[in-house]
């Protein structure tokens, strides 16, 4: 998960061949967002994924929660929907002014990946690995509060 300007608020880490679509929650779930008072905030206004992360499951979640979903629809599903013709629903909510900003995340990732330890998985263990994760989006988060002092 990332903010707007493009660094790191939480890490999922999962194995290789595990889908990213079903940890979409466990995700947002662990954004701690801390303000000047009171509880962290940890509902985002609007989320933007890509179409990998269009499933029903992921709208209903973010609907829940109230948060605006910035999802392309995928092909398939928006076909499988105008087949049914009105019992398929409305299509979905999607704004492609928000979605201008989803290459925030991969950004984000090639800054990650700019440790070569990170970007060839060196590390022998998860922990580890997780480790280098968070030590390098807390470097970007230094720079960045460093920077504007």
């Amino acid at each position: 998960m990332v903010d707007a300007a493009g660094l790191p608020l939480a890490f999922v880490l999962t194995p290789g061949q595990a889908g990213d679509c079903p940890r979409f929650p466990a995700v947002l779930d662990k954004i701690r967002i801390p303000g000047p008072a009171g509880r962290p905030r940890t509902r985002p206004g609007a989320v933007a994924a890509d179409k990998a992360y269009s499933s029903k499951a992921n709208r209903a979640y973010l609907r829940l929660r109230r948060i605006i979903a910035v999802i392309p629809e995928k092909s398939d599903q928006q076909a499988n929907r105008k087949r049914k013709g009105s019992a398929g629903g409305r299509p979905v909510g999607f704004d492609p002014k928000l979605y201008r900003r989803r290459n925030t995340v991969e950004r984000c990732f090639q800054k990650i990946k700019t440790w070569r330890g990170l970007a060839n998985r060196y590390d022998k263990t998860p922990e580890s690995y997780e480790a280098g994760l968070h030590l390098r989006g807390s470097i970007m988060w230094l720079k960045l509060l460093t920077s504007t002092t």
